[in-house]
């Protein structure tokens, strides 16, 4: 009997929509692509939910009886947009193939933002340009029209969502480098939310990019059968073309962004969310950002533990993220791995202070290449003010060093990331080493349960290597191996150094310095 070859496995809707969607870009620079197509996915979300409601309304069934289908506020009690009929995608669609498409769309974000406050100066305007020609734009709302079509409309904010989420994801990669300043890596942002569980309270990103951080954040409550509004988000950002992203892509999740506020001065000179006391703060800062305004806020009532050096905002944003956490309150976010043994201009100081002020909780390292924007090692942090209570055991005295370099897998020659496997032993170890009976033990060359002693007598260097040891299985050592790597992730970190370098030599210039 001859062998039956194997039905091809379909690709899911989102990869297929990518690579159909680029095909289109054509001369267009993936930075200013992603308004294009995330404008439209958006416009497509908010169509769909008005739609839907506006079905419910002209029934008249029900609650809905007497109910007038074109009525503002009949929408704004259901807290769904309200979409004139010049901008409903049905419309967009029967116009799709005209030459003037591209004003339709900007008319169509126009008329949307006057009708809704809350999108104000935060939809694209890009369709009418002219390096979009109207056949382009054309295909890309038939293409955008395929999703979440029949059965699967009920469901439309779930499957735009998901979308919305794939495509960030796909143009930070197409950007590299400057797609990091919007985008965390999503396997970055799940470790983060499983280590901290942010089941109920405030949750706060002062640096909050696309706004990723709070769409995990509200998965995991979802995953875990919370409920959504248990939990409020608070975040800040200062680049406003991010902040506009950050808000459709909290708006596509139906999550409430009223408390995610942009001005150009940044969380350090213009703090939006002064009174905030947080539960739970989670976030990506830049790293060993020079250019933060340190200079002009020496004498800042957050620095309770040591000035942080103005060229290197790294222990400012650590002592922010304090100033900002509620007296039960944990934090997580991610900084270069210098942070964690660098004393350069009193930074040994302030880490000594964390450290025996008994905020330190735990620190991870992480693989090299999971960050689209730098190829500066990366660490977690993870600070806590209640560590002798919090429905936990005791940890006051004691850190737990978790060295996760080994993990992860290449997703292409440049990036890799880390698998749901890898977020669940990381996470899970944090999770058994806090239980009152938990299920820890050290494990030579991953984690180590480090006394607060152990720290001291090593000056406050918090690198997990320190700790955890070699594993038990480095016996059969590969010395050319891990020399090839070392060699090579040494001069990866020279180059960073001289970009660095060359960088804040420029930024003197520009001040008339040199």
């Amino acid at each position: 009997m001859p062998k039956t070859k194997p039905t091809p496995k379909e690709e899911p809707i989102e990869k297929q929509l990518w690579k159909a969607a680029d095909k289109l870009r054509k001369n267009i620079d993936a930075a200013e692509y992603k308004h294009v197509v995330l404008g439209l996915i958006f416009l497509k979300y908010i169509s769909d939910a008005f739609e839907a409601l506006h079905e419910k309304l002209k029934s008249g069934i029900g609650e809905y009886a007497g109910a007038d289908p074109e009525d503002k506020d009949e929408y704004k009690a259901e807290n769904v947009f309200f979409v004139p009929p010049s901008a409903r995608w049905s419309h967009l669609r029967n116009q799709a193939k005209q030459p003037t498409i591209g004003k339709t769309v900007d008319s169509a974000m126009d008329a949307i933002e006057r009708e809704n406050p809350s999108l104000r100066d935060v939809l694209p305007k890009v369709y009418a340009r002219g390096n979009l020609d109207p056949t382009s734009l054309g295909g890309l709302i038939d293409l955008v029209s395929n999703i979440a079509l029949g059965d699967a409309k009920a469901r439309s904010a779930d499957v735009l969502g998901h979308v919305f989420e794939y495509f960030l994801g796909e143009f930070a990669l197409a950007e590299g480098k400057k797609g990091g300043q919007f985008y965390t890596p999503r396997s970055v942002v799940e470790l983060l939310v499983e280590v901290l569980e942010p089941h109920k309270g405030r949750v706060f990103d002062p640096c909050c990019g696309s706004g990723g951080m709070f769409v995990q954040s509200e998965k995991f409550v979802k995953n875990h059968r919370g409920k959504l509004n248990d939990i409020s988000i608070f975040g800040q950002e200062s680049n406003q073309t991010t902040w506009r992203l950050a808000k459709m892509n909290l708006a596509i999740r139906g999550i409430d962004s009223s408390q995610v506020k942009w001005n150009n001065e940044g969380s350090f000179l213009n703090d939006a969310h002064k009174d905030l006391k947080a539960d739970y703060v989670i976030a990506n800062p830049p790293f060993n950002d020079s250019d933060w305004s340190g200079d002009l806020l020496r004498t800042d009532g957050r620095w309770k533990f040591g000035v942080p050096p103005s060229g290197n905002a790294n222990y400012a944003w650590i002592q922010h993220f304090l100033y900002h956490l509620s007296p039960s309150g944990i934090a997580g976010f991610v900084l270069a791995k210098g942070s964690l043994t660098s004393k350069t201009s009193g930074e040994g100081d302030i880490r000594k202070a964390l450290v025996e002020a008994r905020l330190v909780d735990c620190i991870i390292n992480l693989p090299a290449k999971l960050f689209l924007n730098t190829q500066i090692p990366a660490c977690l942090w993870f600070l806590s003010r209640s560590k002798a209570n919090g429905g936990y055991r005791n940890r006051v005295d004691e850190i737990l060093f978790v060295d996760a370099r080994n993990e992860g897998h290449l997703i292409n020659r440049r990036t890799k990331e880390l698998s749901t496997e890898d977020i669940q032993k990381i996470a899970g170890t944090y999770h058994e080493w806090r239980k009152p009976k938990g299920k820890y033990e050290d494990i030579k060359g991953f984690c180590n349960s480090a006394t607060l002693d152990w720290v001291r007598e090593r000056d406050f260097v918090l690198t997990p290597g320190r700790y955890v040891g070699l594993p038990d299985e480095e016996d059969d050592f590969d010395f050319k191996e891990r020399f090839t790597r070392l060699k090579k992730e040494f001069e990866e970190q020279l180059k960073e150094e001289e970009r660095l370098n060359r960088d804040i030599l420029e930024n003197l210039r520009k001040v008339k310095l040199v």
